[in-house]
């Protein structure tokens, strides 16, 4: 059983299809990426999925149940986390403040499970460490985005989900970004995964989905549509 189904999923802002009969399926343990020129949907099937808009039609499963229904905070208690788009950090608050804004979204056992998910992310992101008081806003756009993934692993994801998370960064530090979601995966954590950056996106990916106009038209292996002179051609600029 997938521990994430999409079935038949479409999406509507007012007489705008945007999303239009998008079934798909993330397995326990997997890394998946959607990808897609912009306009294609893939945003809107991630806010689908983290409660954030409501489906015209369609069904979502997540690890057994039926949360088509269930609304935003629920999914995050269930083990949906989202790193949204634009990072969405609170510019005003200190990065150890937009950490534990992550932890309240779902409670911790006890203190010592909170310390130790808080050192794993001061492990695989030393920067936030080092700026625990810095305030988020005052940060580069790389170090938001850091402390957008950060804030997301403090609420222990069962499926992390990464909304374009190499937006507006620099070369040197998109690779720094991918490393660390590697690492992330590497670490047993699902993830679905929303990019641009195609070469990068489809080299780690177990599988990946192409989305055009709100449809799913292409599905793989990520090393395989790699090599496809389609995909190639579309999204890697090879011709």
């Amino acid at each position: 059983m997938p521990l994430l189904e999409l079935e038949n999923v479409s999406v509507s802002y007012g007489r705008i299809e945007a999303v239009r009969g998008v079934s798909l399926t993330v397995e326990e343990g997997e890394l998946v990426t959607l990808i897609g020129a912009n306009g294609a949907g893939k945003t809107t099937t991630m806010r689908a999925i983290s409660g954030i808009r409501p489906l015209s039609t369609g069904t979502i499963r997540f690890d057994g149940r039926d949360i088509t229904r269930m609304k935003a905070h629920e999914r995050v208690v269930a083990g949906v986390v989202q790193a949204p788009e634009g990072r969405g950090v609170f510019p005003g608050m200190t990065v150890i403040e937009n950490l534990e804004m992550g932890a309240y979204a779902r409670t911790f056992k006890t203190k010592a499970e909170h310390d130790a998910t808080l050192d794993n992310v001061f492990e695989l992101f030393p920067r936030l460490a080092e700026r625990k008081t810095q305030v988020g806003g005052t940060m580069s756009g790389g170090e938001q985005q850091m402390l957008a993934i950060g804030r997301a692993l403090m609420a222990r994801p069962k499926l992390l989900l990464l909304d374009e998370p190499s937006m507006g960064l620099a070369p040197m530090v998109i690779q720094q970004i991918f490393r660390i979601i590697s690492e992330i995966h590497d670490q047993g954590t699902t993830v679905l995964l929303v990019e641009q950056n195609a070469q990068q996106a489809l080299s780690r990916s177990d599988r990946a989905y192409i989305l055009e106009t709100g449809e799913v038209t292409t599905t793989g292996p990520g090393k395989d549509l790699l090599v496809d002179p389609a995909v190639k051609a579309a999204y890697l600029g090879v011709a």
